[in-house]
């Protein structure tokens, strides 16, 4: 290979980015190449960049344009290469016409990573039939702070739950064949005051315990076979020049031995946002020397720059050829390097929303919906008159989180239909109850003049349904979303106002949230002139609406639990529920972080008992707990038992509760189940104060809980035995419910 074409192969190219807002920066950084592909493809090319997810294309056609494109390729240039093809799929395949998953967070509320495996599994049948290859999702970030606008693309503020549900998704998704991208390696979520593309100040020990987890047990336990850097830099080092993470701890520590590309433009970004290079060429080199194998969504540094450097000895040609092995062994691994790879033809007629998506879909939304209080208004009656209420009421976009092809994509084309079926909130009710319906006001702004209207469809009602929160967007189209950071925790707008309005007609209100973050709703909740329920639902997608719709009528009873905690203001951000004693209240501080509901929190309709709580010695690597689980009300629901852990006096400061298990439990009304933990002692490894990764000798204490701050059960201690933690040790939590 000459240096041009290995060069070729470590880059993408993005056939429609000109004009594209579906990434940061990118028309600053858009090419403004008008040469017909064979010229740009002269020497091959690497990846073909989001083929179905920068424009509506009808799927078919760009499926059978995609493969006669790869012909092209294996005919007409020297080596015969075909491109990789990758595309988002975070809520989905993004693409038009393809089903819209929950978001991430909503996979987190469901604490259920086998139909997460499910949905995921779905996704990757779908970009296999369209020719996509990788897929850039899941996101591993833990989240830290609500105000950081990509907290809707995140799964928890528990990195156990996090790093379960993802490996469940790259699982699900890899067993189709098409590979998963972890995102983003690594402490992007802790930027600093929750903004986008912020410094990150996490010590060696938070990185170590609190972000890296996810990504071990999704390379360790789910064969992740790509990871994606992240846009931060850690205590002045970019994590795009960072040979210590991307190689060092990535590949040598955690094991990875895939494919790193780079998040998009960020090589450039060396450049032009971080200052650590002069130019693209050096931005080139620090990238590739890093552990970057490819440059995305197109060649901009890793082109004419790094050949140069290369020729001018600046740079080595094996750090070419390492990346180049790898990306070939990719391409290889996907048969694209065989001679008959592009021998059929592409299906003529492709379904992206099939019966058993809208299944999946549904069923995720409903046990992702979490009930935050309840004064007896729900469920709400059969013979109800319902006022259906609020901005978030009747449209599809509130349904669907930030990487969603209709908020992602197709805000850009309002003309375009979003070509699949999405029942708003509105509409899946009409389908059960005596509905009216006014908007009342906006997501944004300050108009309310169709508050008169709303109180008077209200004070006409049994109940008032209201639905407000988020419009999830790219940099400054929407309230939540990539680039949509946020000073405030307060609901944008008026909406607040609005609620209270309806409130004060006397006609009990329901307020449902269709959010990608959690806002400050302490009024809401615990305020005098409090709604009668409250529901919060992120980004439920397709099925959301419907699945809302059941919940509030009955139908079913919700089940989600609150994947990270419900805050009381955004000036006690950050804040996690795994924090030390000292990150709690003090009698030595006005301030209170407690937040207004606890990690793990979610009503239902019905009411369970825990009994029998046991906990037994280690044995070998390992102990048990096991407990009883009984609802003891009179309707079919589903309790997320939680098994919690504490650290009684450690060398470091340890959190006062940390989750070690949990598993969903089904119960008929009078039903008891028994739920048995087979907790490996790992669970409560730290890094110590030579930053060793150990499990601690000495005394902890473990209970069951319906959430992080109630305690259902006695705490029972038990002794562990000390020992130093290695790359071996993959054990995850078993759990058995009989």
């Amino acid at each position: 290979m000459t240096l041009e074409e290995k060069a070729a192969q470590l880059v993408g190219y993005w056939l429609d980015q000109n004009g594209s807002v579906v990434a940061p920066m990118a028309d600053e950084l858009a090419t403004g190449d008008d040469r017909v592909l064979a010229d740009i493809t002269h020497h091959g090319i690497g990846h073909y960049t989001r083929v179905y997810g920068t424009r509506p294309v009808e799927p078919s056609a760009r499926a059978a344009w995609l493969v006669a494109e790869q012909r092209r390729l294996v005919n007409e240039t020297r080596l015969g290469i075909p491109a990789l093809v990758h595309e988002e799929c975070l809520t989905g395949l993004a693409a038009w016409k393809a089903a819209m998953f929950p978001t991430p967070l909503a996979w987190g509320a469901s604490f259920d990573p086998d139909l997460v495996a499910e949905m995921a599994a779905l996704i990757g049948e779908s970009m296999r039939a369209l020719g996509v290859h990788q897929g850039l999702a899941p996101v591993l970030d833990v989240v830290r702070d609500p105000r950081w606008g990509r907290v809707d693309e995140c799964i928890a503020e528990d990195p156990y739950v996090v790093a379960t549900i993802g490996t469940a998704f790259v699982k699900g998704l890899q067993s189709t064949g098409v590979h998963a991208t972890l995102k983003h390696f690594l402490g992007y979520s802790a930027a600093q005051a929750g903004r986008n593309h912020a410094p990150v100040h996490a010590g060696p020990r938070e990185i170590a315990d609190v972000f890296v987890p996810p990504f071990e047990m999704a390379i360790r336990d789910g064969g992740a076979k790509s990871a994606m850097n992240s846009y931060t830099e850690i205590d002045g080092v970019p994590v795009a020049a960072s040979p210590e993470l991307l190689t060092g701890m990535l590949r040598d520590q955690l094991g990875f031995d895939g494919v790193v590309v780079s998040d998009y433009f960020s090589v450039a970004f060396l450049e032009i946002m971080h200052g650590v290079a002069r130019d693209r060429g050096e931005a080139a080199a620090l990238a590739l020397e890093a552990g970057i194998d490819v440059e995305l969504p197109s060649g901009d540094a890793f082109l004419d720059p790094l050949v140069e450097r290369v020729r001018a000895g600046l740079i080595s040609e094996d750090l070419l050829d390492r990346a180049v092995t790898r990306l070939l062994a990719q391409k290889e691994e996907f048969g694209l390097l065989e001679p008959d790879a592009f021998a059929d033809e592409a299906p003529a007629e492709i379904d992206l929303d099939t019966p058993r998506h809208r299944d999946v879909a549904r069923r995720l939304a409903e046990e992702s919906v979490v009930l935050l209080s309840n004064d007896g208004a729900l469920p709400i009656a059969a013979s109800s008159r319902v006022a259906v209420i609020g901005p978030n009421a009747d449209r599809t976009a509130a349904l669907q989180g930030c990487y969603s092809f209709q908020n992602h994509v197709l805000a850009d084309y309002p003309d375009t239909p979003v070509g699949i079926e999405i029942p708003t909130v509105r509409e899946a009710l009409a389908a059960v109850h005596d509905v009216t319906f006014a908007y009342g006001c906006e997501v944004e702004g300050d108009d309310r003049s169709g508050f008169a209207n709303a109180r008077a469809l209200a004070a006409a009602s049994d109940v008032a349904v209201v639905v407000v929160g988020d419009q999830a967007g790219l940099f400054g189209r929407g309230t939540v979303g990539e680039g949509n950071d946020v000073e405030s925790l307060d609901l944008p707008g008026v909406q607040r106002e609005l609620v209270e309005a309806l409130v004060a007609t006397g006609t009990p209100v329901v307020m449902v949230l269709l959010t990608g973050r959690p806002y400050a709703i302490d009024w809401a909740i615990d305020g005098q002139a409090r709604p009668a329920a409250v529901l919060q639902a992120f980004f439920p997608g397709e099925e959301g609406g419907t699945a809302i719709a059941r919940i509030l009528s009955g139908s079913i009873a919700p089940s989600g639990r609150l994947p990270l905690s419900l805050p009381r203001s955004a000036g006690a951000q950050p804040y996690g529920y795994l924090r030390p004693i000292l990150g709690g209240p003090s009698g030595v501080t006005s301030t209170d972080p407690t937040p207004v509901r606890p990690f793990g929190f979610g009503l239902t309709y019905t009411s369970f008992a825990y009994s029998e709580f046991s906990c037994g010695a280690v044995e070998g690597d390992a102990f048990s707990a096991a407990l009883t689980v009984t609802n003891t009300g009179g309707t079919a629901a589903t309790e997320t038992v939680q098994l919690y852990g504490h650290d009684v006096a450690a060398s470091i400061t340890r959190p006062v509760a940390q989750l070690l298990g949990y598993a969903r439990v089904g119960l008929a009304p009078g039903e008891s189940r028994t739920v048995t933990f087979d907790v490996p002692i790992t669970r409560f490894a730290f890094s110590d104060r030579r930053m060793r990764r150990i499990v601690e000798a000495g005394e902890v204490e473990v209970w069951a809980g319906s959430d992080a701050a109630t305690e259902v059960t006695e705490r029972v201690s038990i002794e562990l035995p000390g020992r130093e933690v290695t790359s071996s040790d993959r054990r995850i939590v078993g759990v058995q419910v009989e």
